[in-house]
């Protein structure tokens, strides 16, 4: 039986009509949740004017914890990067008892809270941890310092290059790395000339994510760290302090400058994400 044109038309129309509203509900959720916030914050920061919103940012207090978030997520990028390229290859190349297990672990960052995370290098680390008592009978100080607040980023953000170069490794097979085995070149050779470009955009997608949660990590560095004003906050602890203490000023210039960089990265994964999809 044909369906007559008015009923195609009825058709078309719900079908349209349908489209819209549920366009118009993901729009309207996206701006309450996403935009709305930061129209909040941009314009508590500038309702006192652009003189409030620089001083705040250039007291000892700001700087300091600008520089530590930088070093911090420095560190983490060269370090996690390292490491996350050396577990891919090792989980996509090698064969060995407990590999899917210990694949399931390299998860484990997503599954902890990063308050737990804290708590759990407070105790290995801590002054009576099993670990730290070593540590504090040789003067070096891990926790309530820069050493586990490194740490305790680079749990968190562990997950993020290995899980992008993981799927990328086994796209890509070990055909072209034999042929340039069978040429003539060196293991060395063959990574950085063959291996390192097959998998540059699964690695660079992979470092910018560990770049956005190196800047806003909270939980695990808050525990670890003691936010200690001038020693040990980061950029996410001033920002808490700075609203604890009624400085919305303070406080809502330091998210600002987070909320611009994030914007910033989320520019970077777009423009990454596509290059690896191409």
């Amino acid at each position: 039986m044909k369906e007559q044109p008015g009923q195609i038309r009825i058709f078309r129309k719900k079908h349209y009509l349908g489209k819209y509203i549920l366009i118009t509900l993901v729009v309207a959720w996206f701006l309450v949740l996403t935009m709305l916030p930061v129209y909040g914050v941009i314009e508590g920061t500038f309702k006192n004017g652009w003189h409030i919103f620089i001083t705040s940012l250039v007291t000892p207090a700001s700087k300091h914890a600008f520089l530590l978030t930088f070093w911090i997520t420095v560190g983490t990028i060269i370090l996690n990067t390292v490491f996350g390229v050396i577990l891919a290859i090792v989980l996509v190349k090698q064969k060995f008892k407990g590999k899917l297990l210990f694949e399931g672990f390299v998860d484990l960052p997503f599954a902890v809270s990063p308050v737990v995370a804290g708590f759990m290098f407070i105790v290995l680390f801590g002054p009576k941890g099993w670990i730290g008592n070593w540590f504090e009978m040789h003067q070096i100080k891990i926790v309530y310092a820069f050493p586990g607040m490194m740490i305790a980023t680079l749990f968190v953000t562990l997950p993020f290059v290995a899980r992008e170069v993981i799927p990328v490794l086994r796209e890509f097979g070990l055909q072209q790395e034999e042929a340039a085995y069978i040429l003539g070149a060196s293991k060395w050779q063959t990574f950085w000339k063959v291996t390192v470009p097959s998998i540059k955009w699964g690695l660079a997608y992979g470092v910018t994510l560990t770049i956005a949660r190196s800047i806003g990590e909270f939980g695990a560095v808050l525990v670890v760290s003691g936010s200690i004003i001038n020693k040990t906050q980061t950029a996410t602890l001033h920002i808490h302090q700075e609203f604890t203490d009624f400085n919305y000023a303070g406080a809502f210039s330091a998210a600002v400058v987070l909320a611009v960089s994030s914007f910033l990265i989320l520019t970077m994964m777009q423009f990454v994400y596509k290059r690896k999809r191409s």
